[in-house]
C-alpha cells in the first residue's frame, strides 16, 4: 500500500534492546510503517544493509525483531549477489524500505554498481516510504558528513538528492559532527544541512520538511545555513515526541 506521496523519514535511531530477543524496533520504525498507511495485513519492510557488507548476523537480529513487531521483513542484500531477480520490483512490492548505518561512501559506490539511483527514485515517486539510520538517513540527501573514509569526518556529496538538502546525523553523541558540519556549510561543501540527534527523524512529503520526531524525551533537529555573508546560522526545530 503506498503512501498518498513521496515520503521519507531520516533518522538517527529506529532501534532499541529487547526483551526477549537482543534488539526490538522503536518509534522511529513504526512510525515509518504508520506513514505507509497499511492496515489489514502484516507491513511489508524490506531492509538493506549494504553500508555494512550484508552482515547475516545483523539480518537474524533484525528477523527476530521484525517477528517481535509483527512485521513481514525481507532482507534485499546485495552481497555477494543480489538475493531477488527483480530488485525494482521487489522494493516496489514493500511499504517500507528501511537501510541499515554503516559506510554511506560504500553503500553509493554499490548501489551505482546496480544502477540503483533511478530504482529508488521510481520506487520513492511510486509511494514507498523510505527510510533509514545514519548511513540509511544521509543516503536520500545530496550529501552530508561521513566516517567512511577514516576517524576524520569528511564530506559526502554524491548522494542520491531526492531530497536537495543536506544530512548531519548524530548530532549530539559525536563531538566531531557539528563543527564538521558548520566547517563544511561554512565553506561552501554542503548547502543547507538538516541534522538530527541520535533518536530523531525528519519527515518529508515530497521534498517538503514537514516536522521533526523523536522517540528519546529531549532530543534535538537542526536546520544549518550560510548566510550571504558567509556567517553559518544553526537553528534548532521543534521535535514532536512520538507516543
Amino acid at each position: 500500500m503506498p503512501a498518498d506521496q513521496p515520503t521519507i523519514l531520516a533518522t538517527s535511531g529506529g532501534y532499541r534492546y529487547g526483551t526477549r530477543t537482543r534488539m526490538e524496533f522503536d518509534k522511529l520504525v513504526e512510525y515509518a510503517v504508520e506513514l505507509s498507511g497499511v492496515t489489514g495485513r502484516a507491513p511489508r519492510v524490506c531492509v538493506l544493509g549494504t553500508a555494512s557488507g550484508d552482515q547475516r548476523w545483523f539480518a537474524a537480529e533484525l528477523d527476530e525483531a521484525a517477528r517481535v513487531a509483527g512485521y513481514d521483513l525481507t532482507p534485499l542484500h546485495l552481497f555477494p549477489m543480489p538475493n531477488v531477480d527483480d530488485i525494482e520490483a521487489h522494493l516496489l512490492a514493500q511499504d517500507v524500505v528501511w537501510v541499515n548505518g554503516g559506510s554511506v561512501a560504500n553503500l553509493l559506490a554499490v548501489w551505482d554498481v546496480h544502477e540503483l539511483r533511478p530504482v529508488f527514485r521510481r520506487v520513492w515517486e511510486a509511494g514507498v516510504v523510505l527510510s533509514g539510520v545514519s548511513a540509511g538517513s544521509i543516503c536520500w540527501y545530496r550529501g552530508g558528513c561521513t566516517d567512511s573514509f577514516g576517524p576524520d569526518l569528511r564530506a559526502v556529496t554524491n548522494g542520491l538528492a531526492l531530497l536537495p538538502y543536506d544530512n548531519g546525523v548524530h548530532y549530539d553523541s559525536e563531538e566531531q559532527r557539528r563543527p564538521t558540519i558548520h566547517r563544511l556549510v561554512g565553506d561552501g561543501t554542503l548547502g543547507e544541512t538538516h541534522c538530527t540527534d541520535d533518536g530523531v527523524g525528519l519527515l518529508y512529503r515530497g521534498t517538503e520538511l514537514i516536522e521533526a520526531v523523536s522517540e528519546q524525551l529531549g532530543k534535538g533537529a537542526y536546520v544549518v545555513t550560510r548566510g550571504p555573508d558567509g556567517t553559518v546560522t544553526e537553528e534548532r526545530m521543534d521535535v514532536r515526541a512520538l507516543a
